[in-house]
């Protein structure tokens, strides 16, 4: 009798220390399933806190996507400085050679080919006197689909210059026709301060440098580009309410039935 007495209070205990570990389980697995639910939570906070974030013209990728990734966003965001920095001076070289120096581009051709030829006929001739092979000369072709490529981009961009222009002389958006006209009356202005060279020069070492100063400054440059936007904006509606409002526009264009 004694020990069918003891059978079920062992049992009992066992059932008991059972349960405490099944509940501690089930705490530490709430507990979890907490810490998870609190994770998802900040980063989707985080998330949505980057996506309110400003950002100049609307961009939404980082600055190396948008400059179309690769070795040519390596370049301009001196991913290696050796070959950024060796870019920029041979640009500096070349505008010192023409603009200071100057020096004309058809003399400069002529030079270097005839320097170039004139090495690879006399090597070609003294390679048999000196018991040595002749120079490797490589045959340059351009190929047939990277030159219709670039025709066709070229086309493509050239058609779409024309096309806004068209529209703009239509008169159907002035703040457009504004934007075109400001741009082509600094462009005038630079031009009569420099020639063509300086100017492109001038535009390559702006579009060499300012990448890579956004990229580093990214943060500080968003935020002040948000406020004047935001100054931008309120001129415009008060300039538009009072002068551009009162202009009338070109005919609209047919509606179709």
């Amino acid at each position: 009798m004694a020990e069918h007495k003891e059978e079920p209070v062992m049992e009992s205990v066992m059932d008991k220390i059972s349960e405490k570990f099944h509940g501690g389980d089930s705490s530490s697995s709430s507990d979890s399933d907490d810490e998870k639910k609190k994770g998802s939570s900040s980063a989707s906070a985080a998330a949505a806190m980057k996506d309110k974030i400003y950002r100049l013209f609307g961009r939404e990728r980082p600055v190396h996507s948008v400059l179309g990734g690769g070795k040519p966003a390596d370049l301009v965001l001196w991913r290696n400085k050796k070959i950024s920095g060796g870019v920029l001076a041979g640009a500096t070289a070349i505008w010192l050679l023409f603009e200071v120096m100057e020096y004309h581009l058809l003399t400069l051709l002529c030079h270097c080919l005839i320097l170039s030829l004139a090495v690879l006929f006399l090597w070609s001739n003294a390679s048999t006197f000196i018991n040595k092979s002749p120079p490797n000369i490589p045959e340059v072709k351009i190929p047939e689909d990277v030159a219709v490529n670039v025709a066709l981009s070229l086309r493509y961009e050239i058609n779409r210059g024309f096309a806004t222009l068209r529209e703009i002389g239509h008169g159907r958006d002035l703040k457009k026709f504004l934007i075109v006209i400001a741009g082509f009356w600094l462009l005038s202005v630079l031009g009569s301060c420099c020639n063509f060279l300086t100017l492109f020069y001038i535009v390559f070492v702006v579009l060499y440098t300012v990448p890579v100063l956004y990229e580093k400054y990214e943060d500080k440059v968003d935020a002040f580009g948000e406020k004047a936007m935001i100054e931008l904006k309120k001129y415009y509606a008060i300039f538009d309410e009072k002068c551009l409002s009162k202009i009338p526009k070109g005919p609209l264009k047919d509606k179709k039935h």
